[in-house]
């Protein structure tokens, strides 16, 4: 296990059926005879950081459309923290924050009075809690700015600060990283880190699958509007006793192994390795073969999948591009 999966895990613990904050039971929803969503199943655990991945009009966006009760299911039902929406959005509502698509922020305003124009229209929120929001999203220094001298990526902190104003337990976040800059995505990354040490259940939709890797404990993958692939990162990317060999002669040392009766899968990746099966499942018997046959190995490794590598053989997604 890496030191990013290692400590996305350590902030994920096995939780009861109390502790699911967002539950979706085939949830579904047709634009005539366009199935957008069908049949979702899905379920986010409190205090863990989920990503949600599809390819362009999987659906991901209707869905979490549905779960804000910004449009109604077909059928099917939403629960969050242990409630129906459909009946109880009222009191769920409040408790949950979200950032769909680009922050609508004035512009000419300062960061501060665009999180007290939001406050007025919730009813209020102190001037402590828009300190700490600000604090958190790491805005506290460029507060009194205008929001037009912001970078994207500061306009996007200050779109989370908005979702967080009420403190919400559940964070719905569709591509926060989109359109940032290297700099940006790191930023976004450390803001998500943050509330989730701040005991926060983070659910985004991302197609930046490097910083899903990084951040997320669990994800779940869907495609034309169903559910493909829920797991956590370690389950997607761990390989199936595979290892990666570089060498020199790669493919004279492929068309070998592919006779064998163990490594009749062998292949090379997209930077020329040798991946295959091994005797008994064992580097070091591989190892062995190899060089008893003239090919010496510069490294050998036990393999782990790529996750875009994953993504696209679950979703068969090509040009189109993970949105």
């Amino acid at each position: 296990m890496t030191e990013t999966m290692r400590a996305a895990a350590e902030t994920y613990a096995p939780t009861r059926t109390g502790d699911i904050v967002l539950r979706t039971r085939a949830l579904t929803k047709r634009y005539g005879q366009r199935l957008a969503v069908n049949a979702l199943d899905l379920e986010v655990r409190r205090g863990e950081i989920f990503g949600f991945l599809g390819p362009n009009g999987a659906g991901k966006t209707t869905t979490i459309r549905m779960a804000l009760g910004l449009i109604a299911p077909t059928s099917g039902s939403v629960e969050i923290l242990g409630q129906e929406l459909a009946a109880h959005a009222p009191e769920i509502l409040p408790r949950v924050g979200a950032l769909v698509e680009t922050p609508a922020l004035y512009l000419y305003m300062t960061g501060r009075d665009n999180l007290r124009a939001v406050a007025s229209v919730l009813g209020g929120v102190s001037e402590q809690r828009m300190r700490t929001v600000l604090e958190l999203v790491g805005l506290s220094d460029r507060q009194k700015d205008r929001v037009k001298t912001y970078s994207l990526g500061m306009k996007q902190r200050l779109g989370v600060a908005i979702a967080l104003l009420q403190d919400p337990e559940l964070l719905v976040l569709d591509e926060p990283a989109n359109g940032l800059d290297p700099a940006g995505i790191v930023e976004m990354r450390d803001l998500m880190r943050r509330l989730s040490a701040e005991s926060k259940t983070v659910f985004i939709s991302s197609h930046v699958l490097t910083e899903v890797r990084q951040i997320c404990t669990r994800v779940a993958i869907i495609n034309q509007g169903q559910l493909v692939k829920e797991a956590t990162i370690e389950e997607l990317v761990s390989g199936h006793g595979e290892f990666a060999i570089t060498l020199e002669r790669a493919a004279e040392a492929l068309a070998l192994v592919q006779g064998q009766p163990w490594g009749r899968d062998a292949r090379l990746d997209r930077d020329g390795a040798l991946v295959t099966a091994a005797p008994q499942g064992k580097g070091r018997d591989l190892n062995l073969f190899l060089v008893q046959a003239g090919f010496i190995p510069d490294t050998i490794s036990y393999r782990t999948q790529d996750l875009e590598e994953v993504f696209l053989s679950l979703t068969g997604s090509g040009e189109g591009g993970v949105k």
